[in-house]
């Protein structure tokens, strides 16, 4: 994700599944689990910090989601567990297929789900229903999770995800990118403050990139009644 954020050829993300399910969580037992190895030791203060070091580093590749600077989709695609919803609650918009599922599976594993879920889900579909989905363990539908607001829109199967996702992209890619990059960075500057702090923030934003190029070409090819070619970064 760092990488593609200084990607000046990148202007937006779309992160998807290849396999059959978009994350069928953390394989718990596998010997490439960090959290197994990190807590292996005779000594159980050094058990613990290691522990405790391997998830600060887990949580930082899914923190770097949310810190690209580009808009980062999430296409979801059959089973979306654990981990997974740590993943698309740390993107910026959530469409998925008729056939995807999630679960926030960690309560079932006698583990406090520590990735970003607890933190990110409540403010995406409110306390009540993350408290139940989270305390619970229940496996929701497509439909289910567009009716919380989890995900936008549901697409009939994973082809039709794919194009959806791709041509809506690909739309937020041809608009300034300056514009597309400050409007989420406020977005989530406002999740955190007052509103009276969020606008004094964009105020100091725009303060600067009003003065853009990209703003009179966009003036420039309203009055010419053609669309406009923004500048690279």
């Amino acid at each position: 994700m760092a990488l593609l954020d200084r990607l000046p050829s990148a202007r937006a993300v779309v992160l998807s599944a290849a396999g059959p399910h978009f994350c069928s969580g953390i394989e718990l037992g596998g010997p490439g689990n960090p959290l197994t190895a990190a807590s292996k030791g005779a000594d159980p203060v050094a058990a613990a910090e290691g522990l405790r070091r391997a998830i600060l580093e887990m949580q930082a590749a899914l923190t770097a989601i949310e810190q690209c600077r580009k808009p980062v989709i999430a296409a979801v695609h059959g089973a979306c567990v654990g981990g997974g919803v740590d993943i698309v609650a740390a993107c910026d918009i959530r469409y998925c297929s008729r056939d995807a599922t999630f679960v926030v599976k960690e309560v079932d594993m006698a583990i406090v789900a520590d990735l970003g879920t607890l933190q990110r889900l409540p403010r995406i579909i409110g306390y009540g229903i993350a408290a139940e989905l989270a305390l619970t363990g229940r496996k929701i539908t497509a439909m289910e999770a567009k009716e919380m607001g989890l995900v936008s829109r549901v697409f009939n199967s994973k082809e039709e995800l794919d194009a959806g996702v791709a041509k809506i992209a690909k739309e937020i890619a041809e608009k300034s990118a300056w514009a597309v990059m400050g409007t989420k960075a406020i977005l989530l500057r406002s999740r955190d403050v007052t509103v009276e702090q969020g606008l004094e923030h964009v105020a100091t934003w725009n303060a600067a990139m009003l003065r853009s190029n990209d703003l009179k070409e966009a003036i420039k090819a309203f009055m010419e009644k053609r669309k406009p070619v923004f500048s690279k970064l």
